[in-house]
């Protein structure tokens, strides 16, 4: 069914966004937000008090429904019709070389700061000193305490 034909009941039932799909999709041409709105408002019998009030929900409805692209001209029209290339950043593409014996120069580095820091470690001594205060207690020797 064409949007001219529709009754103002019907067309009360459907979303702003609906409402400018089938008039993109029925004029076949490109419209700005402020144009596309103001045929919608026109349709719904809207004043310009709710077309002042209600466009910038308009215009995120559109930004976040899928049938919609925005064009460079700032026009809208239906994604349908148009291909959308994804951009592919050049300096992704760029071989990184690295020199193997760099890397094994590096991994010697991170074995002997490993060592290094184990010899750096506190005496294991102290630790065992700690746990010559520390007793265990047998769960028939915690019953008797209690």
């Amino acid at each position: 069914m064409k949007i001219k034909d529709m009754n103002l009941t019907e067309l009360r039932t459907m979303s702003f966004t609906d409402i400018a799909y089938m008039i993109l999709k029925e004029e076949k041409k490109k419209l700005n937000t402020p144009k596309l709105f103001r045929k919608v408002c026109d349709l719904l019998e809207y004043s310009d008090e709710e077309y002042e009030t209600k466009i910038g929900d308009f215009y995120t409805s559109l930004t976040t429904d899928c049938r919609f692209i925005i064009l460079d001209t700032a026009e809208w029209d239906l994604k349908d019709k148009h291909i959308v290339k994804e951009t592919v950043d050049e300096d992704e593409d760029e071989e990184i070389v690295i020199d193997e014996e760099e890397v094994e120069e590096d991994e010697e580095e991170l074995e002997e700061e490993s060592i290094d820091d184990i010899d750096n470690v506190d005496d294991v001594d102290d630790v065992d000193d700690d746990m010559d205060d520390l007793s265990i207690i047998e769960d028939e020797e915690e019953e008797e305490e209690s």
